[in-house]
């Protein structure tokens, strides 16, 4: 059977953002017709980038970039552009087709008729079913991820490129979604840190490192790859620690002629050759992704009693809205979890819990939401429900401040640079605390002073994190804190939300991250 032709092909593809950030430095790697590609690598090591180049949206310092001839490409973005929010979900999937990347297919086509059945299609692939003319900011951060996919998946493009896309995915929107890559028949390369996630389809993995920022290209699946790199590395290091004994003796040996002066020290020059020629045998081990820390997050000390209390809730359940009672009380040290299918209402509550900007009663101004102040018993409005009659009720106690992980990372100002974001927030005001926690999460000091909305996805959530622990709160709020972060941080990501002594409400669809978190109370939102 003849090998597929060639879809993507870079030949020594150098990139960089200025002259201090390379990302790739002579890349080269192929990728063939109906392939299933994972794209593997640390957080910011640049393989966004890496779609931005195969798209056309960014162009190489040098090197060339081949796409068979006719091909169309579409791709998932991570989050949901701040300009659909106000679209239908028509107006959405019409602007789909607007792309320079569908230019090649649809030239003289204009408007693309009939898409409504075409909508319905995408939509059940991705398993979200809604009218066509709801607005996009009225889903939830979950459907969202579904109707970003969908809008890729509408093109039915040659090449489909697919970013995080089960961020914020619940395990039926992850399986739906497993099932299409399986039988789609077209090139498909995805960036994902979700191991059984990609098992289920790749062929191949292309692994960005970020130390020589290289393309190394493996044959076989997530697990292979992390096997084949642990067997080079061990290869490697057994290899340089031989080389070290016998430059150590021989450098003895060295030492000990050209103290005997005479003939002796031409014996030792040479020596001292051998030594350089066995320091160049030396081989760069392979630098594995960097982890993060172990790290801590201080909880609010000057607190007693009952922290946050739900007495209703409300939620969305086949598109209609209803208010349920709850019976939640949490004090220090407890930890509670919301569960439930994407969109029933569980980041709305979450919100509901961190904002607090309407109230029953008088507020005052000792609780922080970050720099916002938040306390007592109110009602919160969801803001994209019309009736004006269905509120959640509950109450956070005085002076309480609430660290809030939001899946989006709105909380963050991505005009502010990463220090001012972090100082902003800190109880302690030391320039030396501050970089020294922003260290611990893997925030250089050429990094430091760069501006949020320049950074990856997978880097804001780190900040996000550093702020927590910098802010010092007495609640906790986290939505979905696993999106967008690399596999190696997860399990001290979870070990200090396990050890946290505040109060803390988490929402998460990743079984294996929540079992290894303490929790001491569930509400479920579907029941």
């Amino acid at each position: 059977m003849p090998a597929k032709k060639i879809v993507v092909r870079f030949e020594d593809v150098s990139f960089e953002y200025g002259q201090t950030k390379p990302i790739l430095n002579e890349v080269s790697f192929s990728v063939r017709e109906g392939s299933k590609i994972t794209l593997m690598g640390q957080n910011g090591a640049g393989k966004s980038t890496i779609f931005g180049l195969i798209m056309g949206t960014l162009k190489p310092e040098s090197g060339d970039i081949h796409l068979a001839h006719g091909l169309t490409i579409a791709t998932a973005k991570q989050v949901m552009p701040r300009d659909a929010h106000d679209l239908t979900i028509k107006e959405f999937f019409e602007k789909c087709f607007d792309k320079p990347s569908f230019a090649k297919a649809s030239a003289g086509r204009g408007k693309i008729y009939d898409i409504d059945p075409k909508i319905d299609a995408a939509l059940e692939a991705v398993n979200l079913h809604a009218p066509h003319q709801k607005i996009i900011k009225t889903f939830s951060g979950g459907q969202q991820a579904r109707l970003l996919l969908a809008s890729a998946l509408i093109q039915n493009p040659d090449i489909l490129l697919l970013d995080e896309p089960t961020n914020n995915l619940d395990k039926a929107g992850i399986a739906h979604l497993t099932k299409f890559l399986q039988e789609y028949e077209k090139t498909v390369i995805v960036i994902s840190h979700d191991a059984e996630f990609l098992n289920a389809f790749t062929h191949g993995v292309l692994y960005l490192d970020v130390y020589t920022q290289k393309i190394e290209q493996y044959v076989g699946d997530y697990f292979d790859v992390i096997a084949d790199i642990e067997v080079r590395k061990e290869k490697e290091n057994r290899k340089n620690a031989q080389l070290e004994k016998d430059i150590q003796a021989n450098k003895d040996k060295m030492n000990f002629f050209a103290q005997k002066g005479g003939k002796m020290r031409l014996v030792a020059k040479k020596m001292r050759t051998k030594v350089e020629e066995m320091e160049e045998e030396k081989v760069d081990v392979r630098k594995e992704d960097k982890t993060i820390r172990t790290f801590h997050i201080p909880s609010q000390k000057d607190i007693v009693g009952e922290i946050l209390g739900i007495t209703s809730f409300t939620r969305m359940k086949n598109h209609k809205q209803s208010t349920q009672k709850a019976d939640i009380h949490l004090k220090r040290r407890d930890h509670l979890l919301l569960s439930g299918p994407n969109g029933i209402g569980k980041s709305t509550l979450l919100e509901a819990i961190a904002r607090g900007d309407f109230f029953v009663g008088k507020p005052t101004s000792k609780n922080r939401v970050g720099n916002k102040p938040s306390t007592g018993v109110y009602h919160h409005p969801i803001d994209h429900i019309s009736d004006g009659g269905v509120r959640p009720e509950m109450k956070i106690a005085e002076g309480v401040r609430v660290g809030y992980y939001r899946q989006d990372f709105s909380t963050l100002n991505f005009e502010d640079s990463v220090f001012d974001s972090l100082y902003t927030v800190a109880r302690r005001h030391s320039e030396q605390h501050v970089r020294s926690v922003a260290a611990g999460f893997l925030i250089t000091a050429d990094m430091i002073q760069t501006k949020i909305g320049d950074l990856s996805e997978g880097q804001k959530g780190l900040v996000a994190f550093a702020r927590l622990v910098l802010q010092e709160p007495g609640l906790l709020i986290l939505d979905e804190p696993t999106n967008h972060i690399n596999f190696r941080h997860i399990p001290i990501i979870a070990e200090a939300l396990n050890s946290y002594e505040g109060a803390m409400v988490l929402v998460s669809h990743v079984p294996e991250f929540v079992d290894k978190i303490r929790i001491d109370q569930v509400l479920d939102l579907e029941k």
